[in-house]
């Protein structure tokens, strides 16, 4: 077998010396039950022999080469060349005879030299890969560890599992050296619906994400729907850009569409009448004649009018992308788990506007299976969710109940841990207590040790970990201004002639005012700053604006930030950049 590929080398390669024929030789014998593919013994010595050749072959030619000598070694040659040779009881060979006839077996000492050499180079490798991934412009990656449990892989394989319900046990997930979760349980039981909350940056995405990807590991018969990622912009009908995620609906209109055609050109071959027929029971049976009028109330109920369902995905903004992958994954049905999150904001009500999200809600609470959502509406979470997971100190609690609900069992659970954790504390300090002070009375010193083995029994407890409350100070001294700040009286405001934005506009606004305003969702976001911050544009009635400086904030701000920058670092230039627009 080696001495195959020695004449390879020895053809393609005359330039080897010896020491170094001796060395690659040497790889390919000890490396050779090791490569599976071509590639891993391309990355054993393709780099070797592009420094021998000295750019007389290139890449393409070196995995050629490489390709040839990964044939020659492989099993399925040895076994052929066996078969030729017949038995070898009947040739009256004995193994190592027949191998070392053929060459397939080297001096014991180059063979060590070879392993010795291909130790050294892989930790070699292997102190380049970590000096790479110290490097801040390598990208982390998340991943998860779980604990295997032999009754469901049992279960699994016998395909005897047939629960619904998700059950992963003790498992881990780290993004890069951070630890986000560790020794965690996660339950869902079929049909209800789960909020997960928790601080921002703890990783509830990255959990998504690893149940969504099946890092963690699901039974097969669940299937996961993952609402990330907004629609593509292209020429499809918002309409039928929700009819085509029923994947199985389309495939059978297709067939049916190409079965149909056949018949009607003649080419059929006398099977076709069949096979229709099965398509339009099953297409009866999945109510494929509602599905668009299905798809329409959902749309509608996004706030999408009949003419923007005709209008292309391209048409749309991000917000009105998502709110499309958000009516994907509600109009489609038979996934026994629904993870919703948006990949550009941390909940999925961040885009809708409040008629949607009631809207939103009661169609949620009609929702057959299981839901797995990431949010920090408060209304949200009581409408929609069942049961409240909570994402903390690298572990999940789980709750029953609405999110009011969850809030006062965890106030609770935290007092009552906090109570039992200061008790047990005053236990400890009253038997180190009598410790300290009778620990060198030897008439006390079988008492001591009883002391000190409840010490050892007693469990740890840990203090109770409480999230800190995010105040927000406004600083109080600065000069204080007459009112009004802002009056707006029967303003009508345009970008463009004859096309109002809005008209007969009455607002005024002082140092102690806090203004919520409500939206229709056709209205641009940043078309109710502009009036004010662009006063002088109005086409008719009466502004006034003090000289304070108004900076709005847009929530789509940030896909524009310099990714490789820190906060702080951005903050001069936002700062500077507001001055400048002022």
């Amino acid at each position: 077998m080696a001495a195959s590929c020695a004449e390879i080398l020895r053809r393609e390669f005359p330039e080897l010396d010896g020491e170094m024929f001796e060395y690659v030789t040497g790889v390919l014998h000890s490396g050779s039950t090791d490569f599976e593919t071509v590639d891993d013994l391309f990355e054993a010595v393709g780099e070797l022999l592009q420094d021998v050749s000295r750019d007389s072959k290139d890449d393409v030619d070196i995995r050629a080469v490489c390709q040839r000598m990964f044939n020659t070694l492989h099993l399925n040659l040895y076994i052929s060349e066996v078969s030729k040779l017949g038995n070898f009881k009947t040739c009256g060979l004995q193994l190592p005879e027949f191998l070392s006839q053929h060459g397939w077996l080297e001096n014991s000492g180059k063979l060590e030299k070879a392993e010795a050499r291909l130790k050294a180079k892989q930790c070699k490798k292997q102190e380049r890969d970590s000096v790479k991934s110290g490097s801040p412009l390598v990208l982390e990656e998340a991943s998860a560890s779980q604990a295997a449990s032999k009754k469901e892989n049992r279960l699994e394989m016998s395909g005897k599992n047939k629960s619904y319900d998700v059950r992963i046990e003790n498992f881990d997930v780290s993004f890069g050296e951070r630890v986000l979760l560790t020794g965690a349980d996660l339950n869902l039981a079929y049909g209800r619906r789960y909020g997960l909350v928790g601080r921002n940056g703890l990783g509830k995405t990255t959990l998504l994400k690893m149940i969504a990807s099946r890092n963690l590991r699901i039974p097969l018969h669940i299937s996961i729907l993952h609402v990330e990622q907004e629609v593509a912009g292209d020429e499809t009908p918002a309409l039928q850009s929700v009819l085509e995620c029923d994947t199985v609906r389309e495939g059978l209109l297709k067939e049916e569409k190409e079965l149909t055609a056949r018949v009607n050109s003649g080419r059929g071959i006398g099977t076709e009448g069949a096979r229709l027929s099965e398509i339009y029971a099953r297409l009866e049976e999945i109510e494929a004649d509602k599905a668009p009028a299905r798809a329409s109330v959902i749309l509608a109920g996004l706030g999408f009018s009949a003419k923007m369902q005709q209008q292309t995905t391209k048409e749309f903004s991000g917000g009105w992308r998502m709110r499309l992958a958000l009516a994907r994954a509600l109009f489609a049905r038979g996934f026994v788990l629904t993870a919703l999150l948006s990949n550009s904001l941390p909940e999925p009500t961040n885009m809708l506007d409040v008629k949607a999200i009631i809207w939103l809600e009661n169609y949620l609470q009609t929702w057959q299976s299981t839901i797995l959502v990431v949010s920090h509406d408060r209304n949200f979470l009581n409408a929609v969710a069942t049961d409240v997971i909570h994402l903390h100190s690298q572990r999940l609690d789980s709750y029953r109940g609405d999110f009011e609900n969850f809030v006062k069992i965890k106030e609770e659970r935290l007092k009552n841990q906090q109570r039992e954790y200061e008790a047990q504390q005053q236990y400890r300090e009253h038997i180190q207590v009598f410790i300290d002070r009778f620990r060198y009375n030897a008439n006390r010193a079988s008492q001591v040790q009883s002391k000190l083995k409840l010490l050892e029994k007693l469990p740890k407890l840990k203090p109770v970990d409480k999230e800190s409350e995010v105040i927000m100070k406004f600083p109080d001294g600065f000069e204080k201004f007459s009112p009004p700040i802002l009056q707006l009286d029967e303003v009508d405001f345009c970008y463009e002639p004859n096309n109002y934005i809005f008209c007969s506009l009455s607002v005024s606004a002082d140092l102690d005012s806090r203004i919520c305003v409500f939206r229709e969702p056709v209205v641009r976001r940043n078309y109710w700053a502009n009036p004010i911050r662009e006063a002088g544009r109005k086409h008719s009635g009466v502004a006034y604006r003090n000289c304070l400086s108004i900076n709005p904030y847009y929530i789509l701000g940030r896909t524009r930030l310099p990714v490789l920058g820190t906060s702080l670092e951005f903050f001069p230039l936002l700062c500077w950049y507001s001055a400048c627009v002022e």
